[in-house]
């Protein structure tokens, strides 16, 4: 009986280890999306800027530094997309490992301001997602070997369904003729769906939503889509619509939408990641085939 107590109270505090969670951090909702697929009921989520928000601008609170430093995962995009969160991990030191999703992506290089700077926007191809996915997965994997099996098994039933999208993606896209793919939304958020699909974005801002374009940017604009005759003009969810809708008007041209850029939706199909590329490539086509 002393043998069997012993045995019991050896045992427990080891089970009770075992089963913690990773309390993983992540910097905005589509992280926060794909870390969830991948790390399941393994993992502990906390983010930063929620769904419809727009990150460019988000400002840190207390509760934020917090979550960093309980944190034993913390999920950025990087390639200069969070630089308030550059700011907060300086002044917070956490403990926790830190990745960048993005780590591995090939950068489309674009100039601002007279400098070449990376576009952070990689999420918007299936393929990068594919990259983001897999370094999420790695870092679960480093910090909780033990449940390897489940971690991968979620990543490869996740990805599974991602190569469906982009095989969908693939066959709609290719039926547009060339005079049918150019695009206009608030900021220059598309790059990378546009290289993936021969797709021309054009937008009045620039990659961060801080600057407002001028008055002279915006009726060199509304002079480009005249000319061109671009059919779509698109809002975006984290962003207030009225420009687009005064540059569509000007333009004669329709607004085809509501495109997710930077941010997930509260509810509705496009609150997950795959919802939110499946929606975009939807509401794009129907736009684009009038």
């Amino acid at each position: 009986m002393r043998y069997l107590f012993f045995v019991l109270t050896l045992w427990l505090p080891l089970s009770l280890h075992a089963e913690e969670k990773l309390n993983v951090v992540t910097s905005f909702s589509i992280l926060a999306d794909l870390a969830q697929q991948v790390g399941g009921d393994r993992i502990e989520l906390t983010n930063l800027v929620d769904a419809d928000a727009d990150a460019h601008v988000y400002e840190p609170s207390p509760d934020d530094a917090k979550a960093l430093l309980r944190a034993d995962l913390i999920v950025a995009n990087g390639l200069g997309f969070e630089p308030w969160l550059e700011r907060l991990l300086a002044s917070s030191e956490p403990a926790g490992k830190r990745i960048n999703a993005s780590a591995g992506v090939v950068p489309l290089m674009l100039e601002e301001d007279g400098e070449q700077v990376p576009d952070p926007h990689a999420w918007q191809s299936l393929t990068n997602a594919e990259i983001y996915v897999r370094n999420i997965t790695k870092a679960l994997v480093q910090l909780d070997p033990d449940h390897r099996e489940g971690y991968e098994a979620r990543r490869d039933a996740y990805l599974a369904r991602l190569h469906a999208l982009l095989k969908r993606a693939d066959a709609q896209i290719a039926s547009l003729p060339s005079s049918q793919r150019k695009v206009v939304t608030s900021h220059d958020a598309f790059g990378y769906l546009g290289q993936a699909w021969q797709l021309e974005f054009i937008a009045p801002q620039g990659l961060s939503t801080h600057d407002e374009p001028s008055a002279a940017e915006v009726a060199a604009l509304i002079r480009q889509l005249r000319s061109e005759g671009v059919r779509a003009v698109f809002v975006e969810n984290i962003r207030d619509p009225r420009l687009i809708e005064q540059i569509a008007e000007e333009a004669g041209a329709t607004v085809g939408g509501t495109l997710y850029s930077d941010a997930l939706a509260s509810e509705g199909p496009a609150s997950t990641y795959l919802g939110m590329f499946e929606h975009n490539l939807d509401t794009l086509m129907a736009a684009l085939k009038r």
